[in-house]
């Protein structure tokens, strides 16, 4: 018992250094998690607790960075922990809690675009660790190794849909939002049931069992926002992949660090291990 309670003190000692470590990214946790915790409080007087799970939820999401790096001993840039704070809060606080996904039409296009970009990122540095990790042995060429960044994040952008619709169908939620639509092509409508679709244009009211649903077209139901989600999670992934091929292709040379540079991890130094510093220092102090 008593060890378990030296090996959390230790755990959250490294945790605290890793969230301090670059001032400008601990300016930017620090300020979000105050702006949570004052979300929190609000929506605990409003009665809201699903709202209240969000925001804890998100508290939780804010220490990943952090929590990544001590346990895997890699290194954020400032550049790319910052955009993953934002991230967070801009899709769970202002996304879902103030509904700025109905607020503002592209809020969710611009989400879906970060993530691409993001999850590329981190395909192409797993891939990277590995290929300069000598004990491993790979020697992926640039394009190998931007084509596998491009096909992690559109595997994450799949998942994630797959998880709207898992969400939509079993538990009644609305993930993937619905389009009015004014023009619609189906081959069901084929009177002799061939398959030839028959367009309805001009489409401009849409009654359900008697009832006008107001919204001066036709409803889609999810498919376009899944669409555009893919697609823009297919810019994301190719504008780093891009990049990221050129980084690892001039790697080395004068001048080469590059845009890319900022938002690729890389392997702590021993002097930024903070869960080895604050294991020492525990046993120092023992």
């Amino acid at each position: 018992m008593k060890q378990n309670k030296k090996r959390f003190r230790t755990f959250l000692k490294a945790l605290s250094l890793e969230i301090r470590e670059h001032k400008s990214s601990a300016l930017v946790y620090f300020s979000l998690r105050l702006l949570v915790i004052v979300t929190m409080i609000l929506q605990l007087f409003n009665g809201n607790y699903t709202n209240v799970f969000l925001c804890i939820l998100t508290l939780l999401l804010l220490i990943i960075p952090s929590l990544a790096q001590m346990t895997f001993r890699i290194e954020l840039p400032a550049a790319l922990e910052i955009i993953i704070l934002v991230f967070i809060f801009s899709a769970e606080i202002l996304g879902e809690i103030n509904e700025y996904y109905l607020l503002f039409p592209h809020w969710d296009t611009i989400l879906h675009t970060i993530n691409g970009f993001l999850a590329a990122a981190i395909g192409f540095s797993l891939v990277d660790l590995l290929n300069r990790d000598k004990r491993v042995g790979m020697n992926l060429s640039p394009l190998f190794v931007a084509i596998v960044s491009f096909s992690f994040s559109m595997t994450i952008g799949v998942l994630w849909e797959f998880f709207e619709f898992a969400m939509d169908q079993l538990l009644g939620f609305d993930m993937q939002k619905d389009t009015v639509l004014h023009t619609i092509r189906s081959v069901l409508l084929h009177p002799e049931g061939h398959n030839i679709p028959v367009v309805l244009s001009g489409i401009q009211t849409v009654t359900v069992n008697g009832q006008d649903l107001g919204l001066g077209g036709y409803l889609d139901i999810g498919l376009i926002d899944t669409m555009q989600d893919l697609i823009v999670n297919f810019i994301g992934a190719a504008v780093f992949s891009f990049l990221g091929y050129f980084y690892v292709k001039n790697r080395g040379k004068a001048g080469s660090s590059g845009f890319a540079s900022h938002f690729i991890p890389r392997r702590k130094a021993r002097n930024r291990d903070y869960l080895e510093i604050a294991e020492r220092e525990e046993e120092t102090q023992a």
